[in-house]
């Protein structure tokens, strides 16, 4: 069968790529089109435009490529239907996924699906609309999300989580000691705070500085490590970096990290779960501007009473969200503190990181998704 995917960013690309070799073992014609990126292609197929030419973020950078934006998006859209695809997959993007799937819908009678849904739960909770007008069948990571889409009278396929699947990959591979890690990056015999600030310039710019300071104190006992942000510079950090402050920048090593750290300081998104999945206790530090104010939206607008997966899945408090007004040093240190330092505190969150683990199930999203997706099809 003949199967189009588009993707908008790297963790797109690597999601879809893995969905991708999963359709080939279930369906040995499988032949590829795609919006995505080098993982993608790697798997074979043909690539019609790569995702860093549609990957613009925030209301500014959208309006300043508006034309480009929707010149991508016609091209898309003709591509797909001069093509012809036995199925239109798209995965996570909505901004310009849910564009797409309506048009599809409208003027064609192939089937869209949609792999890893849509963060409505959190806002824009009118989207449900299109979801349930354009999009044939949802295809989720997130359990709670099944929940969620009943109250709609929309029924979703929950496949599993990416992230088990990585870091089971990753341990079941790698068996390293504290040791070869230390002498390998120059570090020395203290155990390791991870700090992951971020993937974005302005994460990082709101997030470190703030990150180090509240860490200072812990250097007596502890060496700071910093997970260095794909495809950033490492001369870009020199500006955030306390000259008072020892740190160590690692770059494409962050599950190596996570393996041997003893506490994490993390920004919210997928790294609190991959920590949560790494054992690691953590605290999540999330910085916006104009805190006071975001925390005001936060509470009376966003649907959601947690911005971490970790929380989100166990549905109550497991790690301390410390965003906007309440994201001070004086907070992180503190709560640093009772990472490192309270053995009931650390044993209690290890014990709800297991119970996580239980909800997320066992390792295989990939392989189920497109198993599910085959099927469906044939029917």
């Amino acid at each position: 069968m003949k199967y189009y995917l588009i993707v908008g960013e790297a963790s797109g690309d690597l999601h879809a790529s893995n969905l991708m070799r999963a359709l080939q073992q279930e369906d040995s014609q499988a032949d590829f089109r795609f919006f995505g990126g080098d993982k993608m292609s790697a798997v074979g197929g043909s690539r019609v435009k790569h995702y860093k030419e549609l990957a613009y973020m925030g209301f500014i950078p959208v309006l300043l490529h508006l034309r480009t934006i929707l010149r991508n998006m016609r091209q898309c859209q003709e591509d797909i239907v001069a093509w012809q695809p036995d199925v239109v997959i798209l995965v996570d993007y909505p901004g310009f996924n849910l564009k797409i799937a309506e048009y599809i819908k409208k003027n064609t009678q192939i089937p869209v699906y949609y792999y890893i849904s849509p963060k409505i739960w959190a806002w824009k909770e009118y989207r449900i609309k299109n979801i349930k007008r354009d999009v044939d069948e949802l295809f989720s990571i997130l359990p709670f999300e099944i929940d969620f889409f009943a109250g709609y009278r929309y029924p979703i396929h929950y496949v599993g989580n990416p992230c088990v699947d990585a870091v089971d990959e990753y341990c079941k591979g790698n068996v390293e000691t504290f040791g070869a890690f230390a002498a390998e990056n120059g570090l020395n015999d203290k155990p390791v705070i991870a700090l992951l600030a971020g993937s974005r310039k302005q994460e990082i710019k709101d997030n470190l500085p703030k990150m180090l300071e509240a860490a200072a104190p812990f250097t007596k006992d502890y060496q700071l490590v910093l997970a260095g942000a794909p495809g950033m510079e490492s001369s870009y950090y020199s500006g955030y970096l306390n000259p008072k402050v020892p740190v160590k920048i690692v770059f494409g090593q962050t599950y190596r990290l996570l393996r041997q750290a003893q506490a994490a300081l993390v920004t919210s998104g997928t790294a609190t779960l991959e920590t949560a999945l790494f054992r690691v206790p953590q605290v999540v530090c999330y910085h916006t501007p104009l805190g006071k104010f975001i925390a005001f939206l936060r509470r009376h607008i966003l649907k959601v009473k947690y911005i971490s997966l970790v929380n989100l899945i166990a549905d109550k408090e497991v790690v301390r969200e410390l965003v906007a007004d309440t994201m001070t040093v004086a907070n992180i240190r503190s709560e640093l503190e009772s990472v490192l330092y309270n053995k009931v505190y650390r044993e209690q969150m290890m014990v709800e990181y297991e119970r996580i683990i239980q909800i997320l199930g066992p390792a295989g999203a990939s392989r189920q998704a497109a198993r599910q997706m085959v099927s469906l099809l044939k029917k």
